[in-house]
């Protein structure tokens, strides 16, 4: 397919350019450092990105620099200071995890990982993706946020099916750029989510049609939807017509711990779509409609029973959803938020 790079580079330029300025807030004189690599075209096209934002920025070839240097580098910079990771994989400094070490260090960050696992027919969107609309994510983040903080019963309906969680919701999560209130400035992108759990696991009954879910490579696989059933907040059983993947990833969960539904989560962004959709399962998550997680894994909220450093599944699900609702409230229907 013919891909017009230089088309890519300025819509890119556009909105890593809002990121930088309306998100992280980064402002002369603060310093900026860019990590990036060259293994994969979507991460040639990020960089130039971010030349064109941040021309006084050190950009830094991750292969042509030791572990030691580059290490040497981030201690140079002072509080507030930005770090730009623009990775094809996960880059690795030994026992240094970047993110992490960064953020002790005060330093703002923006992380654009993985970024191999999006195919080229899939670049437009990711770099889409990227758009930041303040007035969108903060505004409806926070008030879909308030909504749920205060929900009881919560209802998820889909083509016939029905999912009902009773017994109130933790209090949910923002990633929607408003680091304002927070001790760590930035995170990975894209973002776009406001996500919860039940308070009472075990309270979460009914089923869902899913249509999409991780697979053991954290790539998104896509598939006709299929049922599963819920009780007691965990997965019972499953439709004949569901992928035998889903059954394997149900064994293996199985094998270490309870096929639990944990994470309930409302992407928010709108450039990524079931149609227009994202390889990569981390960035996919975002997209404009619901997901849930499967398995025990979800460090966030503390559960009686769960033990977080001992559990190790967590598996994003994406169920075919027509209506929400918080108590009698309609939130969500044919696509839109009401909140």
């Amino acid at each position: 397919m013919d891909i017009d790079i230089p088309r890519l580079v300025t819509k890119a330029t556009k909105n890593v350019g809002d990121i930088v300025a309306l998100a992280i807030e980064h402002r002369p004189p603060e310093k900026a450092v860019v990590v990036y690599d060259t293994e994969n075209e979507l991460t040639r096209i990020i960089t130039e990105a971010y030349r064109n934002v941040l021309p006084t920025a050190t950009f830094i070839d991750f292969s042509a620099h030791t572990q030691e240097e580059i290490i040497a580098m981030f201690d140079a910079l002072s509080p507030r200071d930005l770090v730009v990771l623009i990775q094809s994989t996960d880059f690795r400094l030994n026992e240094f995890r970047i993110r992490i070490q960064l953020f002790k260090r005060k330093l703002k960050v923006i992380d654009h990982l993985h970024l191999y696992r999006n195919t080229p027919d899939s670049w437009e969107t990711y770099i889409d993706a990227l758009a930041y609309d303040e007035a969108w994510y903060r505004g409806t983040g926070n008030r879909l946020k308030e909504k749920l903080e205060h929900t009881s019963t919560l209802r998820v309906l889909g083509e016939e099916t029905e999912l009902t969680v009773t017994g109130g919701l933790e209090i949910p999560k923002l990633n929607v750029g408003d680091y304002r209130e927070m001790e760590n400035i930035g995170g990975t992108f894209p973002i776009g989510e406001v996500f919860t759990e039940a308070k009472d696991l075990s309270l979460m009954n009914g089923s869902l049609m899913v249509y999409a879910l991780a697979d053991t490579d954290f790539h998104t696989a896509m598939h006709e939807p299929f049922r599963i059933d819920i009780k007691d907040g965990l997965v019972v059983g499953w439709g004949e017509n569901a992928p035998e993947s889903f059954s394997k990833v149900i064994a293996q969960i199985q094998t270490n711990e309870r096929a639990l539904v944990r994470e309930i989560g409302f992407g928010l962004n709108r450039a990524i779509t079931r149609e227009r959709y994202l390889k990569d399962i981390t960035a996919f998550e975002r997209i404009f409609g619901l997901h849930f997680s499967l398995g025990e894994k979800h460090t966030v909220y503390k559960k009686p029973g769960i033990t977080p450093d001992k559990t190790r599944y967590h598996v994003d699900i994406f169920p075919v959803v027509t209506q929400v609702f918080a108590d009698d409230t309609l939130i969500f229907e044919k696509n839109t938020l009401l909140v």
